[in-house]
Order: C-alpha cells, then sequence, then structure tokens
C-alpha cells in the first residue's frame, strides 16, 4: 500500500526511507557497542551472571510479542506521533497527550544523556591519544553534528547511521569469531541457560539490563509518514530489529561468558565492569582491535544519539502540528521537507541542559549521562507497556481482531513490560549508580507529567474544542471491508492546519 504522505503542501515529511534504512534507524538507537560494553558487564556483576545470555533472549520473546501487536496496529495507522498516535486510538486523548508529553521528555532526556556520555569517552579516547580537548568541546561537537543532520531530511541521517552501524556490528562479530576460534566449543557454555543458573543472583536486576538493552527498537512507527510504503515496511523493520538486538546481544554476551569462564564472569564483570569487553578483546583477538572497540564505542553513543533525536522531534513536530505545543514546531522545512524547527529546538535544549550541568561543576558521565538516560529508558518502557494496552482497545470489537495478534501477543508484551517497569523503579539507583536522592527521585517526574498532559487535554476539550477534536486524528478504515482491509489509516486532511 503506497504512503498517502507524498503531496508537498508544506506540512508533510518527505517519504524516502526504505525498510533497510528504518532498521538502521532503530538499531542505531540501541547503541549495540555501547550496551556491550557498558551494561553488560554490569549486569554479569550485579545481575545473574553467566545467565544473563538467557535474559536477553527472554527480553527479545517479550518484545516481538509486543512487536506483534505494534505491527499490526501500523498496519491500519500511519503517522508520525507513534506512541502518541497509538494511545488516542486505543485509550483516548487525555492518555495520549500525556503519553506524548513523557515520550518528549524521554527520548529528550535519553539524547542528552548520550551527549554527555559522548563527551566523556571522547575525552578519554583523545587523551589516549596524546591530545588534551576538554568534555565539553567533545560533546559540543556531537550536538553541532546532531543538530546538523536532524536539522536535513532523514535519508541523510539514515545513511550515516548505516555506515556507523556496519562499523560496531562489524567489530563486535570479529570478537565473537575471535572468542569461538580461541575457545572451540567451550565459548558457547550451556551453563548459561541452565535454569539454577539463569534463576540465580540478581535475576531481576539482569533483566532490567536486558530490557533497557533494546530502548529504541520502538521508534520504527514514527517514520510511517516518510516511508513509501508503511504497511510493509514499518512491520518488517520492527520484527528485524527485535530479533539482530536480540540475537546479536545474546550471541556476543553468551560468547563472553565463555571466553571468561561461568564460574569466574560475575568476579571479572565486577573487576573490569566497563573494560571488560576491551580486556577479552586483547586476549582473544589483537590488542588493534581493542583501540578500535575504543573509537566505535564513542560513534556508537553518536549513532544513538542521532537515532534518538530524530525520534524526540517528531513527537515534538507532531505535537507542534496538532496545536499541543507551539505550532511553529510543526513547521516542515520547505527543501529539505523535515520538521526543521522541532530538530533546532531539541538541539537548543541539549545545549542548554549541557551548558547548565557543566557550569554546576557535574560530572558528565556519573551525574548527567546515567541521569538523564535512566530518566528516559523509565519514560520509555512506560509508553511500551501503555502502547501494548492500546493496541488491544483499539481492536477490542473490531471485525479485524485476530486472537494472536491483537490480544494474545500484545497481552504477554504488556505484562513483560509492566514487570520491567516495576524492576527498573525498584532498581532505579542500581541502573543509574547515583546515591543522589535528587537523582534517584527522577522517576516521580513521570507521573508528574501524566497528570499534567490530562490535565491540559482536558482544558483544550472544555476550551479548544476544535483543536481537542484533531488530535491524532486519522481516517477511520471500515474494519472487515476488503476493500480496506490491510490498509493505513491517515491523518485527516487539514489537521495540520488547525490552530
Amino acid at each position: 500500500m503506497p504512503n498517502p504522505h507524498t503531496a508537498v503542501d508544506g506540512r508533510n515529511l518527505r517519504p524516502t526511507l526504505s525498510t533497510s534504512k528504518i532498521v538502521f534507524l532503530v538499531v542505531a538507537a540501541a547503541a549495540p557497542l555501547a550496551a556491550m560494553v557498558g551494561t553488560v558487564p554490569l549486569a554479569f556483576a550485579i545481575g545473574n551472571g553467566a545467565g544473563v545470555p538467557a535474559m536477553f533472549v527472554f527480553a527479545g520473546i517479550t518484545l516481538f510479542c509486543f512487536s506483534v501487536g505494534y505491527a499490526a496496529m501500523s498496519r491500519r495507522i500511519v503517522h508520525a506521533g507513534g506512541f502518541y498516535t497509538y494511545l488516542v486510538q486505543g485509550l483516548g486523548k487525555p492518555v495520549a497527550v500525556a503519553g506524548g508529553a513523557i515520550a518528549i521528555v524521554s527520548y529528550n532526556a535519553v539524547a542528552i544523556g548520550l551527549a554527555g556520555a559522548f563527551g566523556y569517552f571522547a575525552q578519554l579516547v583523545l587523551e589516549a591519544l596524546g591530545v588534551a580537548v576538554p568534555w565539553q568541546a567533545c560533546a559540543a561537537f556531537a550536538v553541532l553534528v546532531v543538530g546538523v543532520l536532524g536539522y536535513r531530511q532523514i535519508d541523510l541521517s539514515a545513511r550515516v547511521l548505516s555506515l556507523l552501524m556496519v562499523a560496531e556490528i562489524g567489530v563486535l562479530a570479529v570478537l565473537d569469531v575471535g572468542i569461538l576460534a580461541h575457545h572451540g566449543g567451550a565459548a558457547l557454555p550451556a551453563a548459561s541457560f541452565d535454569p539454577s543458573v539463569v534463576l540465580s543472583g540478581g535475576v531481576g536486576v539482569a533483566m532490567m539490563f536486558a530490557f533497557i538493552s533494546f530502548i529504541g527498537f520502538e521508534s520504527a512507527a514514527l517514520y510511517g509518514e516518510e516511508t513509501r510504503n508503511p504497511a510493509r515496511s514499518i512491520p518488517l523493520a520492527t520484527y528485524a530489529s527485535v530479533g539482530l538486538i536480540a540475537v546479536f546481544y545474546a550471541f556476543t554476551s553468551w560468547a563472553a561468558v565463555g571466553a571468561i569462564g561461568p564460574e569466574r564472569v560475575s568476579e571479572v564483570a565486577g573487576d573490569q565492569l566497563g573494560n571488560l569487553f576491551f580486556t577479552v578483546s586483547d586476549a582473544n583477538v589483537d590488542p588493534a582491535l581493542t583501540a578500535v572497540m575504543q573509537i566505535l564505542l564513542v560513534t556508537s553513543l553518536l549513532a544513538a544519539m542521532l537515532a534518538l533525536h530524530n525520534a524526540a522531534n517528531r513527537y515534538a513536530y507532531v505535537f507542534g502540528r496538532e496545536g499541543v505545543l507551539p505550532t511553529g514546531l510543526g513547521a516542515v522545512h520547505a527543501r529539505h521537507l523535515s520538521p526543521h524547527r522541532a530538530s533546532v529546538s531539541q538541539t537548543v535544549l541539549t545545549t542548554v541542559v549541557l551548558a547548565v550541568f557543566s557550569l554546576a561543576g557535574l560530572h558528565p558521565y556519573t551525574n548527567l549521562a546515567t541521569s538523564m538516560v535512566g530518566l528516559g529508558t523509565l519514560g520509555i518502557i512506560v509508553l511500551q507497556a501503555g502502547a501494548a494496552l492500546a493496541v488491544i482497545a483499539f481492536f477490542r470489537g473490531r471485525a479485524d481482531r485476530h486472537w494472536w495478534r491483537t490480544l494474545v501477543a500484545p497481552g504477554l508484551g504488556a505484562l513483560g513490560l509492566i514487570a520491567a517497569v516495576e524492576l527498573v523503579v525498584t532498581n532505579f539507583s542500581v541502573l543509574t549508580g547515583s546515591t543522589s536522592p535528587v537523582i534517584n527521585a527522577l522517576p516521580w517526574l513521570l507521573p508528574m507529567l501524566a497528570v499534567a498532559g490530562i490535565g491540559y487535554a482536558l482544558w483544550m476539550r472544555a476550551n479548544r474544542p476544535a483543536r481537542y477534536a484533531a488530535l491524532g486524528a486519522v481516517e477511520t478504515d471500515v474494519p472487515g471491508d476488503d476493500t480496506t482491509a490491510g490498509a493505513p489509516t491517515r491523518p485527516e486532511a487539514g489537521v495540520a492546519a488547525v490552530g
């Protein structure tokens, strides 16, 4: 089914993305190399040790169930609002405005946190090369690059991300092959899937780290208006992203267990933490690969920052287009047909937050990155759970409902994601690595945003009824009508002009 959003009318985004480009955008947000280097060692050390690979498999299965319902919804609705639009259609406009507010804050928070992480690790890499550059300058470079690419059409970002993704996945694949060549069959120990190992130690903490390593995969639907055949491309990209991330994470962490030894992996990871995979690379491949990994760790953070910036500015664009935020944010660039003002506003926001943290003398990684990424991660998982429930509600009573695709699968996904929310809230201090009461109180910001969003939506209903009626509006297909079955719905004509 061709994308209906092809007219150049000053409001629409450019439909230039293929399925593969969407996969690059989505997987880049998950930052595979950064997840391996930064998250997996923590899961080994304070989670269930050698059982971590099984947690990635479990998280992958749970999110695949979520993706089944998510894909079913994406075949019916094409809209740049992602979770926001699905919540409108399934759970109502007040809940959707609350969800959209959480989405804007969450995706921006992760992108800002990654800017701090980029500044910190880029400074370390440059110091190792004998060049002294402050983290603020490194972070400013990342913000500039992301700002320029975000201002342009999404196709350019996708091309850049494809190069970075191939490089970081390639280097980890070389590491996996090196471990297999060095250890043979012992590189993939059966102990990692032994129930007594999987359920040992801090299994809940390991599960939490597994779920957060997938953050960003759900953003495929945001690009529905920018692909020529959304009914095909969005579901395929979602499934491909979940499968790629799950298999890659599970296999690489499994090989790491084999390289270190199941009985020693928790202890060694606790001693090495962020250096664990570099040490494994030195021992099983070559120090030259380790040097490449250290550089690609920085580019992985940049790629994730760009992907999340693009996701966040689509939410801001839609909120501007529909009058929830200032309508100027809903403008589309005349030549690039990109949400350029939404992108610029995010660049300014990121710059301001980085400046505040810098002037306060706070650490770019242990203060900025951990707090912002922790907050954003929690918010995105909350949205994933809400979207799974919205799928069930949307298809309830429709002739095109299906027992697996629109009920059981999204229901299982919702249960797993609600459990993940509980794990992240309970272990938020573990996720951020901070003892600061201010940082560890950040989860309270999400219910505050939800209440504010619901309240604002109700105010709009009473005082701006036309604008409220247009929120998340799509043409309604005819359930069970063979002429529309499988066809995506679309934003109503004139919605962008509502002001």
